[in-house]
């Protein structure tokens, strides 16, 4: 075996042929040879460690060595974990592109490996590398994807996967992987919405969990019911109410919902919190086991923040004492903190006076010095540009010839029919008086 291992090697390093490497590994295929792919040298030396020595050059041959290596099942040592690493921070992606099934094979081992050594977290470095180097870009979806989520979120490990949830999946090349599937995509988009929803990025877990609930297909998949279970909870934390879903999602999942122990819980929200209370005690073990009751309790303490935000659409003033009795909170000095934090936060504007008296006003208009800088560059490229017009029209010989002869009748009944109408809205110069009119208010 180490005779055929040396010769494989000889031949792959012999050659710059990058088609020529790949048919030698094809033909150890076809002849039934694979199993030389996790055989050592005759000299006992590594071939994946010499290989690594130039691993741009030498990408194609370690892809199938390492992928092989790593699926041994016990039948031959597993690869140095540093190559490994090496391998996916240095990788050529044009030649690993040349055989995508073998990239899928190296992520799911990668992933084996670093489970069988008792650290699953290892694999969330090499995975990353990973998916940022193969496709063109991080628009395209790959098989990669999901298997790399699935890894932030097992070993709670949420903020690498930023980098890739941060770029839309808006690509599918099946060349890049032919063993892609809707399941891939589901699981993809669904632990991107808990990675995020982890991390209390809410309005980007909820565009996660709804691109996952609303993938179509022939029949939906339990994944996309428990995505629209998190969808909602996410709802709520983030805006204190649900969304109204697309049109085309499935009609099966949304009687699902309907018939759920967390329709009950919206229906609720938030104004009854001892209504919500109870339900929660009673069915503390479904959302436990649907790993929802972290964003339940998350939802039931913001609870009292809703209410108070819909108090403000009906009141100018209130008495702390009021509030405590609407929000469902007893305790005035744990509104006035509640207040307070909205307040610095953002959330509403008021004023709490000595009297422990609040009075809730608009948010003022705010502008930051770039924003303004930006409209006022905008309203001068736009009062540029019309002046462009201006002097184009006015040197236009159509334009000119109806000037002189309707010279003498200006009006818009002129003979002729010929009047002014738009070529006067064309030709008023250019004013920017409208931007602190409107803009500026």
């Amino acid at each position: 075996m180490a005779q055929f291992a040396d010769n494989l090697i000889n031949q792959i390093t012999a050659t710059r042929s990058i088609s020529a490497v790949h048919s030698v590994f094809k033909t150890f295929i076809k002849e039934g040879h694979e199993n030389v792919f996790t055989a050592m040298l005759s000299n006992g030396q590594d071939p994946v460690v010499y290989l690594s020595q130039d691993v741009a050059n030498h990408t194609l041959g370690l892809l199938f060595l390492l992928s092989s290596r790593i699926h041994a099942h016990n039948t031959a040592p597993l690869p140095p974990w540093q190559v490994v690493s090496q391998f996916c921070a240095q990788f050529s992606p044009e030649q690993a592109r040349l055989v995508p099934e073998r990239v899928t094979k190296l992520a799911k081992g990668i992933q084996r490996y670093a489970q069988q050594s008792g650290n699953p977290a290892l694999a969330v470095t090499p995975l990353q590398h990973l998916i940022q180097r193969y496709p063109p870009d991080l628009s395209y979806l790959t098989t990669i994807h999901s298997i790399f989520l699935m890894t932030c979120v097992t070993t709670r490990n949420f903020t690498p996967a930023l980098p890739i949830l941060a770029v839309p999946i808006t690509n599918i090349d099946l060349s890049l992987s032919p063993d892609l599937t809707y399941q891939d995509n589901l699981i993809y988009h669904y632990t991107g919405g808990i990675a995020l929803a982890a991390l209390k990025k809410w309005s980007e877990a909820e565009e996660y969990f709804e691109i996952c609930v609303t993938s179509p297909g022939n029949h939906p998949a339990a994944l996309q019911f428990e995505a629209l279970k998190k969808l909602r909870l996410v709802q709520i934390i983030s805006k204190g109410e649900v969304g109204q879903l697309p049109k085309y999602t499935s009609s099966h999942l949304i009687r699902l919902f309907r018939n759920s122990v967390y329709a009950q819980f919206l229906k609720h929200y938030p104004q009854n919190q001892t209504a919500l209370r109870e339900l929660v005690a009673k069915e503390k073990a479904v959302f436990a086991s649907e790993k929802n009751l972290g964003l339940i309790n998350q939802a039931i303490a913001r609870a009292p923040r809703w209410v108070l935000k819909k108090l403000t659409a009906t009141y100018v003033t209130l008495h702390l004492s009021d509030i405590a009795k609407r929000v469902g909170i007893e305790s005035e000095d744990e509104v006035r903190g509640m207040l307070l934090s909205m307040i610095e936060s953002g959330e509403l504007t008021a004023h709490i006076s000595s009297s422990n008296t609040v009075t809730f006003t608009d948010p003022p208009p705010s502008f930051t010095k770039a924003e303004v800088d930006d409209v006022l560059r905008k309203a001068q490229d736009q009062a540029r540009l019309m002046s462009l017009l201006d002097a184009e029209v006015g040197r236009s010989k159509e334009f000119l010839n109806k000037v002189s002869k309707g010279h003498d009748n200006w009006g818009p009944s002129g003979p002729g029919g010929i009047g002014m109408g738009m070529d006067e809205d064309v030709y008023q110069p250019a004013s920017m008086g409208w931007a602190d009119e409107t803009m500026f208010s």
